[in-house]
């Protein structure tokens, strides 16, 4: 239960400001929210059980080293932390691809957020997760965590359109990486 509760607010935070959800309002804005939340919710279970697979088999193989694994996983997130802090930015190639693609609704969101999160911090973030969490509960938390914060993005984008405080989301993601980075660095060092 704890990796579930942990991986959901992490995931969750580290896809607040991320391109994923522009994608995901720039796809709502073509297809019905129900078909876009299809494609991300099917392609990120995909990616996230490839990431706690990845994730899970370095904490096997490494689990006489936990300390050093959470000093490690703790720098990562610090990394998240700056990468969240820079911003990411949807291309317009990317939003071209999201506004014109072709096909059914479901297999081109899905098709499109599943090669938009391979080498993604939430992918990275939740390889980093299993490494000491359960694998199942970290899959099933960071997809949960991935799919809210994007259905968020649809639903506040089509409210608000493109008036979203954009520095305020990033600063308290930020916020949060730095938070969950330094405590695991700290119970790394202490244990």
């Amino acid at each position: 239960m704890e990796a579930l509760l942990i991986s959901t607010a992490v995931i969750f935070v580290a896809e607040l400001g991320d391109k994923s959800q522009l994608m995901a309002m720039t796809f709502a804005a073509r297809y019905r929210a129900r078909d876009v939340l299809i494609g991300i919710t099917a392609a990120t279970a995909i990616v996230h059980l490839a990431s706690v697979a990845i994730g899970a088999a370095i904490g096997s193989a490494f689990g006489d080293y936990q300390a050093a694994i959470n000093v490690v996983a703790g720098i990562a997130f610090l990394g998240f932390a700056a990468w969240t802090l820079r911003g990411d930015e949807l291309t317009e190639e990317e939003a071209d691809k999201a506004r014109t693609s072709q096909g059914a609704a479901i297999f081109a969101v899905s098709v499109a957020f599943f090669l938009a999160e391979l080498g993604d911090k939430t992918m990275l973030a939740t390889i980093t997760l299993a490494t000491h969490k359960g694998w199942f509960g970290t899959w099933i938390g960071s997809t949960v965590g991935m799919v809210a914060a994007d259905a968020l993005a649809i639903v506040v984008g089509a409210l608000l359109g493109r008036r979203l405080p954009e520095k305020a989301i990033r600063y308290g993601a930020t916020a949060a990486f730095v938070l969950f980075g330094v405590l695991l660095v700290v119970q790394g060092l202490t244990a």
